[in-house]
């Protein structure tokens, strides 16, 4: 099995404070190893995405078994090859030149920074509402300083995002009208961003930067919601 297959196009490049950020697509191959695709083909994207963003060796990056939980990864060095994933659905550092990196096929891949720490968080609905978000920010202002910022990378949006009417209820009541969306046909829907944008001004973030782009709407990402079966795109951060 092999996902990809297009043209690459750049990366989605942002800055987070003095964090730098990249977020992959379909056409730079699937980074997940938990998909069925084969793990050579994996480990060859993922040594390109070393070799094309932040520099060094992948293979040193901080990477999660992600489980749509709300664990935070505390990280101040990369973990031997040897060493299994931690399993988090977020991580965050004070130590330069660690990248951190998550992967999403839907889910919102969050980057969050102050001075002198960075997070990377993935955040979907039953991460959000587990509070994953307020505990990836909580961690970094422990071990850094200064004012939190943060950035959204591709994700699915509303209209692309039905979703179940009951479960919608509780993620309004927690989040507010403002997360309860519609598709194109009308149907309800979930807002991630939106659902974002409420946890971040209750924790007191000073600034969140969108990139806009809806994974299922463009297919130069991954979606499951699109595409069942589907690789997965990486969103990367670092303190140069």
């Amino acid at each position: 099995m092999r996902f990809g297959g297009l043209s690459a196009p750049p990366f989605v490049e942002a800055r987070v404070g003095s964090a730098r950020v990249w977020c992959s697509g379909r056409p730079h191959g699937n980074v997940g190893d938990h998909v069925g695709d084969d793990p050579v083909v994996v480990a060859r994207n993922r040594a390109a995405l070393g070799a094309s963003t932040s520099g060094g060796d992948s293979a040193g990056w901080v990477w999660l078994r992600q489980v749509h939980g709300a664990e935070v990864y505390v990280a101040d060095a990369a973990l031997p090859n040897s060493e299994p994933a931690p399993v988090a659905d977020a991580v965050v550092t004070a130590t330069r030149a660690l990248t951190l990196a998550i992967v999403t096929a839907d889910c919102a891949p969050l980057v969050i920074a102050c001075d002198d720490a960075v997070g990377a968080i993935h955040a979907g609905h039953r991460g959000l509402a587990s509070g994953v978000i307020e505990a990836a920010v909580k961690r970094l202002r422990h071990i850094g300083t200064g004012d939190v910022r943060a950035f959204l990378g591709p994700c699915i949006r509303a209209p692309r995002y039905e979703f179940g009417a009951d479960a919608l209820v509780d993620l309004v009541a927690q989040f507010g009208t403002v997360v309860e969306g519609r598709t194109r046909a009308g149907r309800p829907a979930l807002d991630i961003p939106a659902a974002i944008g409420v946890v971040l001004e209750r924790v007191g973030v000073v600034s969140f930067d969108d990139c806009g782009i809806c994974t299922a709407d463009d297919d130069g990402y991954f979606s499951y919601r699109r595409d069942g079966e589907t690789g997965r795109q990486a969103t990367i951060a670092v303190l140069p």
